[in-house]
This record gives structure tokens, sequence and C-alpha cells, in this order.
């Protein structure tokens, strides 16, 4: 059980049927050989293939004979991994150690007098304080216990109608071609009446990323939003630019959002560099356009418009991409001052062609985000943009 909860703590989705699965298979094959052991809990409770390294790890570390001494290279009596095994993600090896710690500090008992809560969980009043905190200005405690929180948003994509229809009990449509089917099995007599209504899909959704030095913090915390709020849904993309346009859309899509902002950081040389917005917006144009934004896209432009290049290129790319999607919202960290005004060249470029002006600084923001993104499934706009 304590190992179940240690792989659940680490990121697997390892629940109480896996637990009892395993105990139920361990009767039947015994405790006599340690291979065996590790074989039929892996069985048991692995359903992915890149779950094995997580597993050998904590494996590794967890099931130690108590008063051996350690094996060379391994730390705080855990033993060393296996060096056959593929290396295990610096995200995941952090939260395996955060794990690891966590429940040896419940078996020693190391918690506040009177509170049996871990102490790792935040109190209203804590969590009221870090929704406003700027990410700009978060300690590396406040820095990770927002990651904790969006990780564990349940936001999902607003849901969008389409011009297919689907079955459905609760249909305003009546559904001829199944009634007719129906009766042809009946001897010709209406056994009930068929309904359909319109299919739903995601709302279709792209991200444009400035990953340069002013927006460093600020884009990592919006890749694990969009990560949490889009992930598995095959109409999402996401690219990078500071310097140059970088897709990370692959990258994005792997389950584990340590591994998928890890995978992102290393597909880009330029993080934390220059900033080219405009030629970055006319690669996109160039090269992307016209494959991520059909089915009436949303761009998300996530940058505070600082442009060092000419503006003018910038005002036309600007202009192009307004006029190939759907919507266009601009996310400015810039807005988290009250007295901002447009007075730089590429933000007053920029601006003119966007549909909405939204901050992107703290969490409360991006839940204001996820909010506009609902209204536009509610209420698309009518007005069409041609280039």
């Amino acid at each position: 059980m304590l190992f179940g909860r240690l792989l659940r703590a680490a990121g697997m989705p390892v629940g109480t049927d896996r637990i009892l699965l395993s105990l139920h298979a361990l009767r039947l094959t015994g405790l006599e050989r340690r291979d065996d052991f590790r074989g039929v809990l892996a069985a048991c409770m692995l359903d992915r293939t890149e779950q094995q390294a997580l597993f050998n790890a904590a494996f590794d570390r967890f099931w130690v004979a108590p008063g051996l001494p350690a094996p060379a290279g391994a730390q705080d009596g855990s033993s060393a991994p296996s060096t056959a095994e593929p290396t295990l993600a610096g995200g995941a090896s952090r939260r395996l150690a955060q794990a690891l710690a966590a429940l040896h500090g419940a078996d020693r008992g190391d918690r506040a007098p009177g509170n049996d809560a871990p102490a790792e969980v935040l109190t209203a009043s804590s969590q009221e304080t870090l929704r406003k905190a700027d990410f700009e200005s978060m300690s590396v405690d406040e820095w990770h216990a927002a990651q904790r929180l969006v990780r564990d948003w349940r936001m999902r994509l607003p849901l969008v109608p389409t011009r297919r229809y689907r079955p459905s009990s609760r249909g305003t449509r009546v559904d001829w071609k199944r009634i007719a089917a129906d009766s042809a099995r009946h001897a010709g007599d209406i056994a009930r009446i068929a309904r359909r209504s319109n299919s739903t899909r995601a709302t279709p959704l792209v991200a444009l990323i400035d990953i340069s030095g002013s927006m460093s913090r600020y884009s990592r915390m919006f890749l694990q939003f969009l990560h949490a709020m889009a992930s598995g849904h095959r109409d999402t993309h996401a690219f990078l630019f500071g310097t140059r346009l970088t897709g990370v859309t692959r990258m994005l899509r792997h389950r584990d959002p340590d591994v998928a902002l890890e995978a992102c950081r290393d597909a880009v040389d330029d993080w934390s560099g220059g900033t080219r917005i405009g030629a970055s917006l006319h690669q996109f144009n160039l090269r992307w356009s016209r494959r991520v934004l059909g089915q009436n896209a949303t761009v998300l432009l996530v940058s505070d418009g600082l442009e060092r290049e000419e503006p003018d290129l910038l005002a036309f790319e600007a202009e192009r991409l307004s006029k190939s999607c759907h919507r266009l919202l601009w996310l400015n960290p810039l807005l988290r001052y009250r007295g901002f005004e447009p007075r730089a060249a590429g933000v007053r470029a920029i601006l003119p062609h966007v549909d909405a002006h939204l901050p992107v600084h703290n969490l409360d923001s991006l839940r204001l985000l996820s909010q506009e993104l609902g209204a536009i499934a509610r209420h698309p706009r009518t007005a069409s943009k041609s280039l």
C-alpha cells in the first residue's frame, strides 16, 4: 500500500484497484525471488512503457532491506538504479525524491502538533495569496506550489458544436435513417423514435509563446497551464519563439507535465534570449497558418510586445494572423501594472488586431483566460474576417 502511495505521489496513476490486483497476484507467485516480485508489481501497476523508468527508480529506492548498507552510489539508504534502464527525467526524479521525503517524514511523524494534515497542503488563505502572486516575484516554494495547483486543475477546453450529428436520446432532430433501419428489423413496425443532436469537439487552439528573457517565467507557467487544459486534444498546437520559431506540439502531448516541459526547453536553443516577434509571426504565417488554423482556431499570443526590430513588419504580420484565425487573444504580463499604457511601438503595432487583451501574470489571470475561452465557445463571432 505504501509503495502504491509512493508511485501515486510521484505522478503515476496507481489506484486502489491496482494495489488489490498486485496483492492477489503475489499470493499466486510468492515472494521468493526479487525479480519475480518486481515483475508482478510492474505488470499490475503499469499501463504505459514510459512509466517503466520511474517504476524501476521507485522500486530500487523503496524496497531496501532495513539494516543493510546502501549500495555504492546510493544516498539516504536507497539503492542505485540499474544502468540498463533508461535515464529518469529530471522532473520525474524530483517528484520521486519529494514523494520519498514526504513518505519518510510521515513514517517519522514529522507533522505539526495537533495537525493531521500533510505540511504541503495549502490553507485557504495561502491559496488566495498564491493565486494573486506574480510569477516573476514568486519564491522557489511558491513556484512549485503554483505548479502543483495548475497540474491539479480539472479544466478542459470548451466544446463547440459541429455540423455533424450523433445519436442522442435527448436530441431535437428525428433520425429517420435509424428509424428505417430499426423498423426493417421489426417487420416494418416502428419500435421507437430515434433522435440525433449536433456532435461537439474541443475548441481548436494554437498558442504562440514568447520565450525571451523578459517572458521566461511567464512562458514556463503558461506551458504548464496549457498542458493541464489541452492535454490529449489533437487540435491543440504550441509554438515557442524568441529569435526564431520552434514547434513543440509533439513534446507537449506527453502525459507527464514535467517531462513535457523539459522536452519543450530542450527543443529550443534561444530560451531566455532575444526576441523577434515580427519575424517569428512571419515564419508562422508563411509555413504553419494553413496547416493549423483551420476549423475556426483560436490563437493565443503570449508576449509582452516589446519588439526590438521594425514595428511595421510586426503590424503587417499581426493583421495577417488576425485575419487567418477565428479569434486572436493577446496575453500580456505587462497588464499587471495598473498604469499600463500602450506606449511601446510593438504594443501599438499588435493592439489594433487582437480581439482581447488579457493579463497572464498570476493564477487568477489563467482562470480568467479559461473563462474567456468558454465565452468564445458560447458566443462565436459573427463578423467574418477575410484576407
